[in-house]
């Protein structure tokens, strides 16, 4: 089978990230790294449902930078190294461009399916990622907290928050890429120990939010 699919340019990638990285200047190997990750997302795509977004530019918009957006909202750059947990995974966001933002997370991608962990294992590879790694498992079953915990895009998301909250250690942050309509059960469900901040809107989309919430010390 030929494979007629093009490489996009690292120039045209940091077009389409603009809006979402604003001033930062994404240094080469980092772009370079993410026109791997869309090669090898696209490759994969075609034979397990990872995304039902095809188009590479969209794919580069709508996860990329959504993704890129939360780490700078989190501004995790500056945080030092720290743990994250991305529950339900997927395709790796938005855990996989965090951590190329913010080379020093130490990253745990939690995914039950083991076809899609298969492609988060490949991925971690393919762009030479240390202090990550793959748990291919219900995030109940993990045993462990992070500083971090993230979560996007999953399926059934009232049951998944809940789960995903109980992941984050003490003075830890969850970050949820959600839509907007979902904040009012974010506030129900997250309960007493934490401090939501107003959520910051995701550029280039209709009623996408980042929302992040604080786990109080006790």
């Amino acid at each position: 089978m030929v494979d007629n699919r093009q490489h996009m340019d690292p120039v045209r990638i940091t077009e389409l990230l603009r809006p979402f990285t604003g001033d930062a200047e994404l240094p080469a190997g980092m772009l370079e790294q993410f026109r791997l990750y869309l090669d090898l997302l696209l490759r994969w795509n075609a034979r397990i449902n990872l995304t039902a977004v095809r188009d590479p530019e969209q794919i580069v918009m709508r996860h990329f930078g959504e993704s890129l957006f939360a780490a700078r909202m989190l501004d995790s750059h500056a945080a030092g190294p720290i743990t994250l947990a991305d529950v339900g995974s997927g395709a790796g966001f938005p855990g996989i461009p965090i951590k190329l933002w913010a080379a020093d997370v130490k990253l745990t991608l939690i995914e039950s399916q083991n076809k899609k962990a298969t492609f988060l294992r490949e991925a971690l590879r393919t762009l030479k990622l240390d202090r990550s790694h793959v748990f291919c498992g219900r995030a109940e079953q993990w045993g462990q907290t992070a500083d971090l915990v993230t979560l996007r895009a999953v399926e059934k998301f009232e049951r998944a928050l809940p789960v995903a909250a109980a992941l984050v250690g003490q003075g830890g942050k969850l970050c949820l890429l959600i839509g907007s309509s979902q904040m009012k059960s974010v506030r129900a469900l997250s309960g007493e120990p934490w401090t939501w901040h107003d959520p910051f809107p995701v550029p280039l989309s209709t009623g996408r939010v980042i929302a992040i919430g604080e786990r109080r010390t006790s």
